[in-house]
């Protein structure tokens, strides 16, 4: 009956297949939403991992920087100053005084930096995991745990290298404030070119690469863990033996790979493990990125403060603790959390959607078949049956 249904009826939809290329558009255009909802807490995420910046102890006050790091006229040089109880009351403060404006600092950096970056991520990472597992001699197909870390590891440098320029210019417009030195140092672009054009011409077209080690250290982290994680977790629902544990509070999810709480579950699990692992070497990206910088001997543009991502940790624990390298955890969680969810769940959507509008599209294309030819294809197909 099988064949006499699918020979009588529309012809099968042939499978449509996702290249490189439209993996990349599908997750640059799912972050760039996600990136839309979650800014306002990157901000004060940058915001709070600045204030207090190599202060032991209580706050105090410095001089303005000079040059491409010098404050609006009529700042106050807050540096070193708490400014900021917690993120929730720096995003009160920054909304006050600043408006709408002031908590999507740097949105149109984000958005390239998004396409970049995630783009870079969604897109490679399927490529990449079966490049090595053929290198390693699995079959492409098998969800093999260390080519999945390495092809997160992988496809996320190729973004941070990629966005990089903008990340820069995206943490320094956040960090600004017309009121505060927020940090050691102050960065005023009007936008996204201008940041370029101003980087370059103070900096030198080597400004563009600062903080690269540290984008590329930071990515890697998450990107190691993100879709590892989002993965096995989804996997993890969608295999679940339920009369193995009556109580799993996770059951009602089981054996539902389509459904979208199970999109959400994995996406959740996902951000949580993204944050714990990553919030050290971001906080030392967006010290590096934000540094005043000088022109040395040579010529070159250098930081003032930090030498390496590692070396920003080193003065970061001595002069403030360990615990100096989580200030912002909190708007950081609020900001991946729901960025990672975002992310993936439309990802997963976009993906959705443009598969069904393909498979609909080619389908749409098959000649139909001459008239009186189905029911003798049918009774064929019987008969071989």
């Amino acid at each position: 009956m099988a064949s006499t249904s699918q020979a009588a009826g529309s012809p099968a939809k042939p499978p449509v297949k996702i290249s490189t290329a439209e993996g990349f558009f599908c997750g640059a255009l799912a972050a760039m939403t996600a990136v839309t909802v979650t800014n306002p807490m990157e901000v004060c995420k940058t915001r709070m991992q600045l204030q207090g910046e190599l202060m032991s102890a209580a706050p105090r006050v410095l001089s303005g920087q000079a040059g491409s790091a010098a404050p609006q006229a009529g700042a106050q040089a807050a540096v070193g100053a708490r400014l900021y109880k917690s993120s929730l009351d720096c995003f009160t403060k920054t909304i006050k005084s600043e408006g709408v404006k002031g908590v999507q600092r740097g949105i149109g950096a984000a958005y390239v930096y998004q396409v970049l970056l995630n783009g870079s991520r969604l897109g490679f990472y399927e490529p990449f995991r079966k490049a090595i597992n053929r290198a390693a001699g699995k079959r492409p197909e098998e969800q093999w745990a260390a080519g999945a870390f390495a092809a997160g590891a992988s496809s996320g440098c190729v973004g941070a290298i990629l966005g990089n320029p903008l990340f820069l210019i995206k943490a320094r417009i956040q960090a600004y404030s017309p009121h505060f030195v927020i940090g050691r140092a102050s960065h005023n672009y009007k936008s996204t070119v201008d940041g370029l054009v101003k980087i370059v011409q103070s900096e030198g077209v080597r400004g563009l690469v600062r903080g690269m080690d540290a984008a590329v250290l930071r990515t890697a982290m998450g990107s190691t863990v993100q879709l590892p994680a989002y993965n096995w977790f989804k996997s993890y629902l969608t295999n679940m033996d339920v009369d193995a544990n009556a109580y799993n509070p996770l059951k009602f999810l089981a054996n539902k790979p389509n459904s979208f709480f199970t999109y959400l579950a994995s996406s959740i699990f996902s951000g949580l493990c993204v944050c714990a692992v990553m919030q050290p070497a971001d906080t030392a990206l967006t010290r590096m990125y934000n540094q005043p910088v000088r022109v040395d001997e040579r010529g070159r543009s250098v930081g003032t403060l930090y030498r390496n991502p590692f070396h920003c940790l080193y003065l970061t624990a001595k002069a403030e603790g360990v615990l100096g390298w989580y200030k912002g955890t909190t708007a950081h969680l609020f900001r991946i959390a729901p960025h990672t969810v975002l992310t993936l769940v439309m990802n997963e959507a976009y993906l959705r959607w443009y598969t069904n509008f393909n498979s609909s599209l080619a389908s749409s294309q098959l000649p139909e078949a001459p008239h009186g030819m189905a029911e003798p294809l049918a009774h064929v197909g019987d008969a071989r049956q």
